[in-house]
Parts: C-alpha cells; sequence; structure tokens
C-alpha cells in the first residue's frame, strides 16, 4: 500500500500561503510554520491526513482530498 502525503512547502503553495517555491521555503526556514504544535524547519516534511499546519494565525487541517 502506497503512503499518501504532500511535502511541506507544496502544501503552502497551494494554499495560497506562499506563491512560490522559494518564499515557501523561506517561510518554512524563518520558524513560522508549526506542524501539529510544533515548528518545523524541514522544506520537504512529509504531511500526512489530519495533521494541523499553523501559519500566520491560520490553522489548516490535511484533508484527504489535498493529497494527489
Amino acid at each position: 500500500m502506497e503512503e499518501k502525503y504532500i511535502e511541506l512547502n507544496t502544501f503552502l503553495k497551494i494554499k495560497g500561503l506562499a506563491n512560490s517555491g522559494g518564499e515557501a521555503k523561506n517561510r518554512i526556514r524563518n520558524e513560522e510554520v508549526k506542524v501539529n504544535g510544533e515548528i518545523e524547519t524541514r522544506n520537504k516534511r512529509k504531511l500526512h491526513i489530519g495533521d494541523k499546519i499553523e501559519i500566520a494565525g491560520k490553522r489548516f487541517f490535511l484533508k484527504e482530498e489535498e493529497i494527489k
């Protein structure tokens, strides 16, 4: 069975929280993003269904339909 995930930088672009891969990378490296309550600095962090992502005062829960 194949593991379903989306990378954090891709998620930020899809949600319009970063206009480019470079901007997503900078936001992540500048410790602006939390995953499941902890600051995440890995650009390609694998996100799974149900993960909670926080950035700029916004919260998201990863849904199955957001994973390609």
